[in-house]
């Protein structure tokens, strides 16, 4: 088998395996057909509903709180060269001072230059 089947959509699993027509995860149960992967790309609106693509800079919009620290990313925050993804925190990027996080994109704001 040589065709590379591409990661679920929901859980980014690379895990995937072809059921008939339908392409299924094994880790978190979710079936979508290969065609609708293909032409259904997934947005990301940020906390106004302004449109964010890969490159984009943001701003932080409310303090938050990291988890398992007692650090705190202020309001006004600028984050420059995020990355969209799928999942829960639908933003990877790398903040300054504390290093590569997920951010949710209700808690930030596109910044327009």
């Amino acid at each position: 088998m040589t065709d590379i089947l591409p990661p679920c959509p929901e859980c980014r699993s690379t895990y995937t395996y072809q059921v008939d027509a339908l392409l299924t995860c094994p880790e978190c149960g979710h079936e979508w057909s290969p065609e609708a992967a293909a032409e259904s790309g997934f947005e990301v609106r940020d906390s106004v509903g302004n449109l964010l693509a890969d490159g984009d800079t943001v701003t932080v919009i409310k303090d938050l709180k990291l988890k398992g620290s007692s650090s705190v990313i202020k309001v006004g925050t600028k984050v420059r060269g995020i990355r969209v993804v799928g999942g829960d925190h639908d933003i990877d990027c790398k903040i300054p001072g504390v290093g590569p996080i997920g951010l949710k994109s209700q808690f930030v704001k596109k910044v327009t230059d």
